[in-house]
């Protein structure tokens, strides 16, 4: 599971997750439980809504937060 930071045109930005990233060839996105970032309620879904479908036409870039589950990469720098 993913979480995501999606940018859609004309609208304040929403969190959600996906099971899978969206492919280049993807029509649209399944996002589950969306958000704002505060974790409030969409205005535009209604509050009892867990999964939506967005055309790729509204979206305008779609940022993939980190998670837990990466490793720190650590590099050493010697003066």
């Amino acid at each position: 599971m993913h979480t995501i930071f999606v940018h859609l045109a004309n609208e304040e930005p929403f969190v959600a997750e996906v099971e899978t990233l969206p492919s280049p060839t993807d029509n649209a996105i399944f996002c589950l439980n969306p958000r704002k970032r505060d974790g409030k309620d969409l205005h535009y879904v209604l509050p009892e809504v867990q999964q939506i479908i967005i055309p790729w036409w509204r979206i305008n870039f779609i940022e993939v937060m980190p998670s837990g589950e990466e490793e720190e990469i650590v590099a050493f720098y010697r003066d």
